[in-house]
């Protein structure tokens, strides 16, 4: 294993990681209109106060670590997508101001409350967007993006980002679930098992159409040896999904969020079958888009000091404000 592979590895590993963490406080974000305003509005903030702001840590890292690993691609991916990126970013810092200033500021809390939906929302769509005009591809001459301003709105990219909004909806829902009690874990245990089959029905469309988008992903999904691994995918999928539905209809709280986890973590799989070894799917490998040994080593060693220190003080607070929570708020 050289580098560049290590590299990769750890800017896969900490998307994942900031996938699983802060999608389930966007996602709380997503369905806050649909709690009453008053106690179960504070108590979905309550679930999760001590966390939002260090899980978005691995954001950092990850799009830190492209920049330095991989300049080529954080070259010609910015340009490509300034507006989707710029909405995330935008979405992400008022999602954050929203999230204090109602505390305190309790003469505007409905606008305040606004900004932490729209916030949550517009971020998602962002990433969802990302995603989807990533995978359909960036136009390239040489060494430089080479398509136009919108070419990341289409169709695909629209769907990509209405999944995500769903499947961040559904996390925040099963960790709700886990987290709360009383009248908010009713009414999030009733959201859930509507968005549980939401969730398959995009995710299914998304997994559907991608094949289709370049000649690579479908000879890894649909020809050998690759069809031995991706023909089971579906059925694995199915069944953690039934399992997790199955946890909340019958009370299960932490089964059913652990559940929807591991199909965040079998999506990631699978778009890893599909593009692995690409950092800019079907145009641009690891190695094409690579920072010299000399700096990925220098890198490393601040890796290799900082990734525990993160993970520490990450299991230390999740540690720490453990078990269900109340309406009374940590501000």
């Amino acid at each position: 294993m050289d580098l560049t592979v290590i590299w990769a590895i750890i800017i896969a590993v900490a998307v994942a990681m900031y996938v699983f963490m802060d999608g389930f406080d966007l996602g709380i974000g997503i369905l806050f209109p649909q709690f009453p305003v008053g106690r179960e509005r504070d108590q979905a903030m309550n679930a999760i106060a001590p966390v939002w702001d260090g899980n978005e840590t691995w954001l950092v890292m990850g799009g830190g670590g492209l920049l330095a690993a991989f300049p080529l691609a954080y070259a010609i991916v910015l340009p490509a997508l300034y507006a989707p990126l710029i909405a995330m970013l935008l979405g992400l810092v008022f999602r954050g101001v929203a999230f204090e200033f109602r505390w305190r500021d309790e003469g505007h809390r409905k606008f305040w409350d606004a900004g932490f939906f729209f916030g949550s929302l517009v971020a998602t769509l962002a990433q969802g967007i990302t995603l989807g005009a990533l995978l359909q591809g960036i136009h390239i001459e040489g060494r430089a993006y080479a398509g136009g301003w919108w070419d990341w709105l289409t169709p695909f990219s629209l769907l990509t980002g209405l999944s995500l909004t769903v499947a961040y909806a559904l996390l925040g829902a099963t960790w709700l679930i886990w987290k709360t009690e009383g009248a908010l874990h009713d009414r999030v245990r009733r959201m859930a098992s509507w968005l549980f089959p939401a969730f398959l029905i995009l995710v299914g469309a998304v997994s559907l159409a991608t094949p289709y988008l370049e000649q690579q992903y479908y000879a890894r999904w649909f020809q050998m040896p690759g069809l031995m691994v991706t023909a089971l995918m579906p059925f694995l999928f199915g069944g953690v999904a039934l399992v997790g539905w199955e946890g909340v209809r019958r009370g299960r709280d932490f089964l059913a969020f652990v559940c929807t986890l591991v199909l965040f973590a079998l999506t990631l799989v699978g778009l890893g079958i599909s593009i692995w070894p690409d950092v800019i799917p079907g145009r641009v490998t690891i190695w094409e888009a690579a920072a010299p040994p000399t700096s990925q080593i220098f890198m490393l060693i601040g890796a290799v000091v900082l990734i525990p220190l993160i993970l520490a003080y990450t299991a230390w607070s999740y540690w720490v404000f453990r078990g269900k929570v109340g309406e009374d708020g940590y501000h």
